[in-house]
């Protein structure tokens, strides 16, 4: 886990969303390709307009910035195909020094789980019992290195019966030569003879001369030989057979790279397993995962943008790793483990602030990034009107739209037309630009919609005061604020529900039907959430 992420707040504005891919795009400029730019809310129509426009990709969504699977240095031992055999799964356990590991299907999902006490287990169960079933002549060879003798056709075949070791006195025994036989032999032409004749299931000869006549021999016996002595061949032969009859394959349970590790602590309370599976999205195996890998997770790391308020950041800020704030808000609750680098100014975009990182280290953004960060200026700055814009903003805009042979005009005309205002329901103009902010024990939602002409959205108050009022009761808001701004108006118009008697205090106001308009107020920021903290603090 190598990617450092960076994100605005959760319900990004074009300020927001171009401040993460600007960030990144600069860090990989200068050779820290692990950034990347995330999302953590959907975009509105503005922003999509302008991604479109210069030619970009939304970021990447990310739900959530809990720990994961994914974030866990989980172990990747070896993993075999069920149909190998048992001596090569015991000697790649060995060579490994790994006690478990995943056994695969043909298309590399999982099929079972393999331990070093399966394989003793059944160890065991072969002293007592010297019947074997099942056993893949391919796989018998390859154990006992062996080769076969005659034109044997059927390689594919397994072959079934009690395994005996052939020693002289036990020439006549009915059970050493009958069809149900597995004979090891050595050197010993007249008992070979016998077997033959006897049809037995299958010929072991071990250490010995092979006859000419036998590689001839055409009867539905294999005849197998092999370099390792009687002993060692009957010792081992059971091993052949494949792993698929001896791992675990029942209640097993395994984790997704995108389980969350909560989520995963818990089942492994409920559970007495040594490792588990771990599997990808196509439910192949990709590794195993131990209770020691979550004593110290590798947690996800972050750069924040254009927010330092952890109600508005990603879910799961406690479980991230913060690596750096930029930002142009006021300094709010966000609390880190560590020192990290944070960067506050006082200016009307955070992409103003980027813009000066770029000229500080020597990096000119291209056309079409330079164009985006162009228009994520002037959006927050609502085309310089708005009281946080500074010189600075209004240098740095007109200085990338020079970069990307556009002009504030045509910029302007593109971010402030709002699509959707007659067909989209209330709650998604709502949602277009939504915070939530925790003041002085109260809790506030406040979006704000910017346009250049307001007389559409104000003619839905209705709809947006009956949407309002169901937010406040869903969440325990104290208050919910709309804040409709008309560029052409300098002004925003303000509805609202709940804290009648605040919002009165506040602004200075007498508002009539839950509205009220404020002329030269432009910005949520600096003039809307100030007041109400002046109230309450």
């Amino acid at each position: 886990m190598n990617e450092i992420y960076v994100t605005g707040h959760r319900n990004p504005d074009t300020d927001s969303i171009a401040a993460a891919m600007a960030y990144a795009n600069l860090r990989n400029a200068l050779g820290d390709r692990e950034y990347k730019a995330v999302r953590i809310g959907a975009i509105n129509d503005e922003t999509k307009n302008v991604l479109e426009r210069f030619g970009f990709e939304p970021p990447e969504y990310i739900k959530s910035m809990r720990t994961q699977v994914r974030d866990l240095d989980y172990d990747r031992p070896p993993e075999l195909n069920r149909s190998v055999s048992m001596d090569l799964a015991w000697r790649t356990m060995r060579d490994s020094k790994i006690t478990t590991m995943p056994i695969l299907n043909d298309d590399s999902t999982l099929y079972g789980i393999l331990s070093a006490g399966d394989i003793a287990s059944y160890e065991m169960q072969t002293i007592y019992n010297s019947r074997i079933e099942g056993l893949p002549i391919f796989n018998l060879l390859s154990v006992l290195e062996g080769n076969l003798v005659n034109e044997y056709s059927n390689i594919e075949n397994t072959v079934d019966g009690d395994v005996h070791v052939a020693l002289p006195q036990a020439y006549e025994d009915p059970e050493l030569l009958s069809k149900e036989s597995i004979l090891i032999c050595g050197n010993q032409p007249e008992l070979i003879d016998k077997a033959l004749k006897a049809e037995v299931n299958c010929l072991i000869i071990c250490e010995a001369d092979i006859s000419p006549e036998l590689s001839e021999h055409k009867g539905p016996t294999p005849i197998i030989f092999t370099p390792l002595d009687a002993r060692s061949a009957a010792r081992i032969i059971y091993q052949a057979i494949p792993v698929k009859r001896v791992c675990h394959t029942d209640d097993i349970i395994s984790f997704h790279l995108d389980d969350y590790l909560d989520d995963v602590k818990e089942s492994m309370l409920k559970s007495r397993f040594r490792s588990y599976p771990v599997l990808d999205s196509e439910e192949h195996v990709v590794g195993t995962l131990s209770r020691f890998h979550l004593l110290r997770p590798r947690r996800k790391r972050v750069v924040l943008v254009d927010h330092n308020e952890a109600a508005q950041s990603v879910p799961g800020l406690d479980q991230v790793e913060i690596l750096g704030i930029i930002d142009h808000h006021r300094l709010a609750d966000i609390q880190t483990k560590m020192p990290v680098n944070v960067r506050n100014e006082a200016v009307g975009s955070t992409n103003t602030i980027i813009t000066s990182m770029y000229q500080e280290h020597g990096v000119m953004p291209s056309p079409r990034m330079a164009g985006l960060m162009a228009a994520a200026i002037l959006s927050d700055t609502v085309m310089f009107k708005s009281p946080t814009c500074t010189k600075r903003d209004i240098t740095m805009a007109e200085r990338l739209a020079r970069i990307a042979r556009v002009t504030i005009e045509d910029l302007g005309k593109l971010l402030f037309s709002v699509s959707g205002a007659d067909t989209k329901t209330a709650e998604e103009l709502f949602r277009t630009d939504y915070k939530q902010f925790h003041i002085a024990e109260q809790n506030i939602g406040v979006s704000q919609i910017t346009c250049a002409d307001s007389s559409a959205l104000v003619a839905r108050a209705d709809e947006f005061l009956a949407m309002m009022n169901k937010l406040k009761t869903d969440k325990d808001f104290d208050i919910v604020m709309l804040m409709i701004t008309d560029v052409l108006l300098e002004g925003s118009h303000i509805f609202y529900v709940g804290g009648d008697d605040d919002i009165k205090q506040a602004f200075s106001v007498d508002p009539k039907d839950n509205h009220f308009f404020l002329e030269g107020v432009m910005s949520r920021k600096k003039q809307i959430i100030p007041m109400l903290t002046a109230l309450w603090g």
